[in-house]
């Protein structure tokens, strides 16, 4: 057993995910209801992601704004446009895609316990009150949003505080970041797990219904992953972008796909960004930023499920009107993190746009829930593994103007 543990160890965090990607298929098939307890693994290791990742934003961040010194840079002013520019340039993508390849689809009902938001305002709204929530609720209910403001004012607060405190509060981050290391090893049972009781449970039956819609959302994400995101990689860093894309994919959207929590892969992303060799002081913050407004894959499922809608109703869209629906779909994309039921339920607002009744908006919306299995999981790789993308490539562009060598 020594032997096979010391082997298991030097095989890379990678491959030891694959391994348990192929268990978790083998197992569901062979074991699809003797071995339910199989999937406990999963849960277990999403929820420790979950609660490790609110303590660990709300420290690191404290920490990095409390040491910060006057006239050191954090990439802040070219970080926030760059998650902007590269969500709306996703939903600008689906529009397009969404015209060439039009999707027509069969309702049935709409889902029943969902309320969606009346309006732009309403989504404002939420953001605005999740920023002023209780910092102790904030944390406990994983309101990032929440977390930021106050780990920043802490900071903020702290920056003429004594040396030890300091010290004290960059060992705690420290230590919890020991923490995280320690779950993010167990990844490979708990993709095992998930993987385990996404097929026993659910299975793929129930998508093969919805073929074209997935088609033209899978296809979208994949071309804003492989070739709207590198064209924005290359303006800023002007060398092959390609190698940063695949170890950004690599090794935060394959776990970002099984988890299909943002706010579960900032630890991964962090751990990406240190391997990465980037600045502790600029990917704390830009992290668990990027978790909260850059949300390039769910701007795509408002804008291409809006417009199935559209075209089920042949409703005419002329230009102007489609380029309204790709700045609120990345305007709603950024605060979906403070609506419940995330992306979904924004839909029913794009599509007030065109004028289409909420009763019909929510059906839209049931049928993303039936192909949430996949549709989540791509968005989810997209969107988590984007914020190390464009936090890479801001450093990058600062130590290529500095004259450093960038290695990919």
């Amino acid at each position: 057993m020594r032997n096979v543990f010391l082997r298991w160890n030097k095989i890379s965090l990678v491959q030891q995910i694959f391994i348990g990607l192929l268990l978790g298929i083998v197992l569901a098939f062979i074991l699809p209801e003797s071995a339910t307890f199989i999937s406990i693994f999963g849960t277990l290791f999403v929820s420790s992601l979950k609660a490790v990742a609110p303590i660990l934003v709300f420290l690191l961040v404290l920490s990095v704004i409390a040491q910060n010194q006057n006239g050191q840079q954090t990439n802040m002013k070219l970080i926030v446009p760059l998650y902007f520019i590269g969500t709306f340039l996703a939903g600008l993508v689906a529009v397009i895609i969404s015209f060439v390849f039009p999707v027509q689809l069969t309702l049935n009902g709409a889902p029943e316990g969902f309320t969606a938001p009346a309006g732009v305002g309403e989504v404002l709204e939420s953001v605005l009150l999740n920023i002023v929530d209780n910092p102790v609720n904030a944390i406990s209910n994983g309101n990032y949003l929440g977390i930021l403001a106050w780990a920043i004012l802490f900071g903020l607060s702290l920056k003429n505080a004594p040396s030890t405190t300091k010290t004290m509060l960059s060992s705690l981050s420290e230590a919890i970041s020991t923490i995280v290391s320690w779950i993010i090893r167990l990844a490979p049972i708990g993709i095992m797990g998930l993987v385990f009781e996404t097929l026993s449970t659910r299975g793929l039956d129930s998508l093969l219904g919805y073929g074209h819609l997935l088609l033209v959302l899978i296809g979208t994400m994949v071309f804003v992953a492989f070739f709207v995101n590198p064209l924005i990689v290359y303006l800023l860093i002007r060398k092959n972008p390609y190698p940063l894309v695949f170890t950004c994919i690599k090794e935060s959207g394959i776990t970002a796909f099984f988890t299909r929590s943002s706010a579960a892969n900032i630890p991964v992303n962090m751990r990406l960004c240190e391997k990465l060799g980037l600045d502790k002081d600029r990917y704390s913050v830009s992290i668990p930023l990027g978790a909260t407004i850059n949300m390039a894959g769910a701007a795509i499922t408002i804008s291409v499920l809006t417009l199935a809608a559209v075209h089920t109703l042949n409703i005419d869209v002329d230009l102007p009107t489609a380029l309204i629906l790709c700045f609120l779909a990345a305007l709603c994309a950024s605060g979906a993190s403070g609506i419940a039921g995330g992306s979904l339920l924004l839909i029913p607002l794009a599509c007030s746009l065109f004028g289409i009744p909420n009763d019909i908006a929510m059906e839209i919306v049931g049928v993303g829930f039936v192909i949430g299995v996949l549709q989540d999981s791509f968005e989810t790789a997209l969107n988590s593994s984007t914020d190390a993308l464009f936090t890479a490539a801001a450093e990058f562009r600062d130590w290529r103007k500095e004259g450093k060598s960038i290695s990919l």
